[in-house]
């Protein structure tokens, strides 16, 4: 089997503005799981931390603690590791980014969140990122989203004209709003056709409650997998030969147009 088609979604419960407590929590979470050599694991938002303003406190150099907690933990297993990170830029506002790491423990790629949440004033302590970014995952081209950027489809539009055929958003997604979360990762499965994963932390924060529901989408909009609203693990096995199928069978992507 080439395990480089397989996905595992994370789902975890983090705690507070935390880091080596959520460092030891997914710790143990993986190393009960044991992934298979060459998969991709993926974690929430944020997932050190939470979905915190305080950047003073959470805020890491883009090589600080996080990201060598990862870089460490992908070459452990061998495996590719998508997470959540916070990080500073030079004018000291905070970066939400979503952080790759390959099974040698290199960085793959680095996606900033592009569109910052209004509701809790995101765009006062972070700095928003430019556009998508693609990368390479044996042979799937990825691209990574950030929890609140599922509400702009154009976003995902440009990824997928950039080759994407998987798409992966990371979140800190409010039980509130469950349902426009299970209806959002399902519409950029069917326009795009490509398999949209989402991959939601679950239990509380000061601020919100939040019900995991992180899900596997497949690129006709059937749902492989769902979570449900407790510390778990999702997996799926992505097949190329159906989204290629499909995509050649019904080909409405031909016909797209970025008019924004």
């Amino acid at each position: 089997m080439n395990h480089e088609n397989n996905i595992h979604c994370f789902q975890t419960d983090t705690v507070w503005e935390d880091p080596i407590t959520n460092f030891e929590v997914i710790t143990r979470q993986v190393d009960d799981f044991r992934p298979r050599e060459g998969s991709l694991l993926i974690f929430p938002e944020l997932c050190t931390t939470g979905f915190s303003m305080d950047v003073e406190t959470i805020a890491e150099p883009s090589e600080g603690p996080s990201w060598h907690y990862f870089s460490d933990l992908a070459r452990r297993y061998s495996t590719y590791i998508v997470a959540g990170i916070p990080s500073r830029d030079s004018s000291g506002l905070g970066i939400n980014e979503a952080v790759t790491f390959a099974p040698d423990g290199s960085e793959v790629s680095r996606y900033q969140k592009v569109h910052l949440f209004p509701l809790c004033n995101e765009g006062d302590f972070y700095t928003p990122g430019t556009g998508p970014m693609v990368f390479q995952w044996g042979d799937w081209k990825v691209a990574p989203f950030i929890c609140y950027d599922l509400r702009f489809p154009e976003l995902f539009r440009a990824a997928v004209k950039n080759g994407a055929e998987a798409l992966v958003v990371i979140a800190n997604w409010p039980a509130a709003r469950e349902m426009h979360w299970l209806a959002l990762l399902k519409a950029r499965a069917i326009e795009n056709q490509a398999y949209v994963v989402g991959v939601n932390r679950c239990g509380e924060d000061p601020n919100l409650s939040y019900s995991g529901a992180s899900l596997i989408v497949s690129p006709t909009g059937d749902v492989i997998a769902q979570a449900g609203n407790a510390t778990e693990v999702l997996s799926a096995t992505l097949e190329k030969a159906s989204l290629l199928d499909w995509r050649t069978t019904f080909p409405a992507l031909n016909d797209m147009r970025l008019l924004i």
